[in-house]
């Protein structure tokens, strides 16, 4: 199987790769179109500031070609959020895969929301042997409010989708690469899609 990772200069890519290594598969970081296209399967991870990664984006190309694609494509974190329609960090039009738009959190909480957080109301093969308000890890500012493309929710100051599925695209705002056992099964599930 061939995975690819996205490679745009905002991502959590090395954490990515050995968590891969992990589960026994092995990882392409490319941002090479031809290489991306011919993925079995492609992860679009992402840490950092959504003006920037989309002007990175741009840049590349991988703008007009990410919201084509046909196979499983799993976004992460900054990752996910970029393939909605809109983030309010830096007033940025983003992939629009995804019909939701990305708001920041209040300052009645903390922010970044970092640690650790359950998920619930799971409602896809991507949380195949998850259980209900299962802990994962989260690390960010910005969310995407409730929508019908919702797979699973969070709390944290707001009910709020912590991961939204599309069609052959699926996003979570955790990093299953940092949530132990969990999120690799939650890996493992993707790339058995």
């Amino acid at each position: 199987m061939k995975i690819v990772i996205i490679d745009y200069g905002a991502g959590n890519i090395q954490s990515v790769l050995f968590s891969l290594e992990r589960l026994g598969y092995k990882g392409i970081v490319s941002n090479c179109s031809d290489e991306i296209i011919s993925a079995d399967k492609i992860i679009f991870p992402g840490v950092g500031e959504a003006g920037s990664a989309m002007k990175q984006l741009k840049l590349s190309g991988l703008d007009g070609l990410i919201p084509t694609l046909k196979q499983p494509v799993l976004g992460i974190c900054l990752g996910m959020q970029l393939m909605c329609r809109y983030s309010e960090e830096s007033n940025t039009e983003c992939l629009g895969i995804f019909d939701t738009n990305i708001i920041r959190f209040t300052n009645n909480v903390k922010v970044p929301q970092v640690g650790w957080n359950t998920i619930y109301n799971l409602k896809s093969e991507l949380f195949k042997g998850i259980t209900e308000e299962t802990y994962m890890y989260l690390v960010h500012s910005y969310f995407a409010p409730k929508s019908k493309q919702s797979i699973a929710k969070a709390f944290y100051d707001v009910v709020y989708d912590v991961a939204l599925q599309k069609e052959n695209f699926y996003g979570v705002q955790f990093h299953p690469e940092k949530s132990g056992s969990h999120g690799e099964q939650i890996l493992r599930n993707f790339l058995e899609l």
